[in-house]
Formats: C-alpha cells, sequence, structure tokens
C-alpha cells in the first residue's frame, strides 16, 4: 500500500494488458515523466506490463512478463493498471489485486458496470482505490467532476452522446448522404470502429456509460441489463434529413433521470433540436449534459475514445492514487434488492413519427383522432407521406397508437419513430 511508503520516492505500476490504451498509458508515463512527478510528488516506474502476446520491436520488451503471479507476488508493485477488456480474466486480476491491497486503475467500462459494486466494496474495505474516470468519456473528464465538483447538487439528469463511432457514422450519414453501412465502413477505415462493431452501434456501449454516471450520480447502482437499449442501425439518410427540415438532428442518446423515486433511463436514437447543445456535436466528439439543482446545467465535452485521450484518463486516476492515498473518498454504490427502476413505458414522452399512406386525408383524420390535435405534415417530393410529432403523454400509449397505425387501412407502414429529447 502506499500509504505505508511514506518517504520513498518510487512507485512501481504494473499495466496488465498491451493493446491500444495500455500502450497509450505506458507511453505517457514515458513521456511525460518529469512532469508527471512533479504532479504526483513520486516518480512513477512501470515494473511490468502484463500479456499474452510477444512483442519483439517494443522498447518496453524487457517489462513484459506472460505470468501474472509476477506482479500479484511482488509487494513493491502499489498501483495495478487494467485496460485488458471484458469480464472474464480482467475481473479476476481486479479482484486479486484490490484482495492484496494494490489499488487498481481501468479504463474498463463493461467491467466497472458489471462489477463495480463488489470492487468498490473490497477496495473500501482494504482503504486503497478502485478508479475508472476513463471508463466514460475517454479522455472527458466527468466521474470526478460527479463525485467531487457538482457534489453539493442533487443531479436531477443526465444526457449524453457516449459513443464516438455512432456520433462520426451519423454525422457521414447526415452531411455526406452516405447510406448507414458506407458510413459504417468509413469509420472501420479510419479506426474509428471495431472490425465487429455491434457494441457500438447497437447501443450497449453506451448503455454502460451511463449505467455508471447514473450509479455516481444517484448514489446507487443502476444495473446495465436493466436498461432498454436500441441503436442505430435502422437510421436512414432519410431520416436525417427530414429532421434537418425541422431544424433538428438525430443523436443516439443515453439519459436517466430520477422520477417517481425511482430512476429512468434509456438508450435510443433521439430527436433533438438545434437549439440543445448536443445537436451540435459532430464527428467523433462525445458530449455529456448534467442537470443539478443548484448549478443548473453543465456540459462536459471532449473526444471520447481513442489512445491518448483515454490513456491521459487512466494517468490522471494513478496520480490521483498517490495524491490521496490517505484519503478514505472509496464511493460505493447501494445495491437494491428490488428493482430501482422506472419503466420508459410508465413515463412521458414525446415521438416524432413517419408513416407511409394510401389515403393522406384518411390518415390525417386517424392520427388526430388518436393522437389529439397534432400538426400532421406532407413531406414535399413524397407523395405518399407524411409526418407529426405526437403530444407528451405517457410513453407505452405513444408506443401503443403507432403500433396500432399499422392496422388501418389508410396506413401502409411505419417507416419512422423516434423519441424526442426535451
Amino acid at each position: 500500500m502506499i500509504a505505508s511508503e511514506r518517504g520513498v520516492r518510487m512507485i512501481n505500476i504494473a499495466v496488465l494488458g498491451y493493446g491500444i490504451v495500455g500502450s497509450g498509458v505506458v507511453e505517457v508515463l514515458k513521456k511525460n515523466k518529469e512532469g508527471i512527478a512533479k504532479k504526483a510528488g513520486k516518480t512513477i516506474q512501470v515494473k511490468y506490463i502484463l500479456d499474452i502476446r510477444d512483442f519483439p520491436d517494443s522498447p518496453e520488451k524487457d517489462l513484459i512478463t506472460k505470468n501474472p503471479d509476477d506482479i500479484f507476488n511482488d509487494s513493491d508493485v502499489s498501483i495495478v493498471v487494467e485496460t485488458i477488456g471484458g469480464i472474464g480474466i480482467a475481473y479476476e486480476f481486479t479482484k486479486r489485486a484490490l484482495i492484496q491491497g494494490k489499488s487498481v486503475v481501468t479504463s474498463n467500462k463493461e467491467l466497472v458496470a458489471t462489477h463495480g459494486p463488489e470492487l468498490m466494496r473490497i477496495a473500501k474495505e482494504k482503504g486503497i482505490h478502485y478508479k475508472f474516470e476513463a471508463s466514460v468519456g475517454g479522455g472527458i473528464p466527468i466521474i470526478k467532476p460527479l463525485y467531487e465538483c457538482l457534489s453539493a447538487n442533487e443531479i436531477i439528469s443526465i444526457a449524453g452522446i457516449l459513443n464516438g463511432t455512432t456520433n462520426y457514422i451519423l454525422t457521414s450519414m447526415a452531411n455526406e448522404n452516405k447510406d448507414f453501412e458506407t458510413a459504417l465502413k468509413d469509420a472501420q477505415s479510419k479506426g474509428y470502429a471495431e472490425a465487429n462493431p455491434s457494441d457500438d452501434i447497437e447501443g450497449k456501449d453506451s448503455c454502460r456509460k451511463i449505467a455508471i454516471l447514473s450509479s455516481i450520480a444517484f448514489g446507487e447502482y443502476v444495473d446495465y441489463r436493466e436498461i432498454p437499449t436500441e441503436g442505430i442501425t435502422k437510421i436512414t439518410v432519410e431520416d436525417l434529413k427530414l429532421i434537418e427540415s425541422l431544424n433538428s438532428k438525430i443523436k443516439l442518446i443515453g439519459f436517466s433521470k430520477r422520477e417517481k423515486g425511482k430512476i429512468l433511463a434509456k438508450v435510443c436514437p433521439c430527436v433533438v433540436n438545434k437549439s440543445n447543445a448536443l445537436a451540435n456535436v459532430e464527428d467523433v466528439f462525445n458530449a455529456i449534459l448534467v442537470s443539478g439543482d443548484s448549478i443548473g446545467e453543465v456540459m462536459f465535452y471532449g473526444r471520447g475514445a481513442g489512445k491518448f485521450p483515454t490513456a491521459s484518463a487512466v494517468v490522471n486516476d494513478v496520480i490521483d492514487v498517490i495524491k490521496y492515498s490517505d484519503w478514505d473518498d472509496v464511493q460505493v454504490w447501494d445495491v437494491s434488492s428490488e428493482s430501482n427502476f422506472i419503466k420508459p413505458e410508465e413515463s412521458d414522452a414525446k415521438y416524432f413519427v413517419r408513416i407511409m399512406v394510401r389515403s393522406k386525408e384518411e390518415a390525417k383524420k386517424y392520427i388526430i383522432e388518436r393522437f389529439g390535435k397534432v400538426d400532421v405534415f406532407e413531406i414535399a417530393g413524397y407523395s405518399n407521406q407524411l409526418m407529426f410529432k405526437t403530444l407528451i403523454e405517457n410513453e407505452g400509449e405513444i408506443i401503443k397508437k403507432i403500433q396500432c397505425l399499422q392496422e388501418i387501412g389508410s396506413v401502409k407502414r411505419v417507416l419512422t419513430s423516434l423519441r424526442i429529447l426535451e
């Protein structure tokens, strides 16, 4: 433990995983060694790098080991940086390190979202740290501000663009008229999307991130597996252009808020008016809006991923562990025996709907009868389409009404139905 090493001017750390983020951490520590030492008060030395692969051309090849016992049996290693990813071996190694009294810093959102409460509890019991700033927003500082800078506030809501890959794809589709598959391949060619992009495009990555942010904001564990999640695979260039004509954008949004004593959370493509700051976030950038009862609305913005932005956040956490080793500041999320969620369909919402019709007049009449006094618009260039925005009402009822549109003779099919971010 660092707390027992008063007077020691060197701190030994181990990095688990020498992929994009792990190698970035090592590089940042090496490149900025002197400045980091001044800020931390001690020199940080990478003693081990754990990876099952060989790196014969790496300048750090002498630090690489394939044997985890080299790290866990070395009492000189005070901090373990976990950048393996996933919840398999990463969970095993993280838990082992914490039980042995070694603080852990991670960028692993899936592990935090799944096993965070248990790992935080172990860290608390051992008087050490489990830090994960890099797990949400890459290099964007958001977790520490939520814990510390906004601690005087009751957090009302969080809404954000939490995935740079999907934001890049939607931006390309809107600005360059690329269809989804073409925009995805472009993102992959530029390294913004993985070979298997399902976690990004299906919303799973954003889901884990909003779960972590919600757990921090509301002080209780929000299980990402209970959050309704929809990705962007059904969004078309037509959708984006029509929404643009309404002075709005389509963004993949993760949001949460307290409602009726419980937590409402969801991830889905949303219609965002251009007056909202999130609508103007383009390319691979992320942005998170936090609303507090005292401060009002604040936004955190920056590159949400990438080797060095993420590595920067990891190294910042390492510095904090060293500087504040005596602080008993480890947060633990309460885990309820009962579900703390309110289902979106039990809450109020507003939707944008686009339909293909056989008879415009009959469809308009039916829409007003079922949805109330809404404005129904014809779409220039489309002789057989209509679009409208619903009134604010129970989301479950709205969804039922949209589904019923498919059953009337004057409507061929529902082309688009998107939640509007209010």
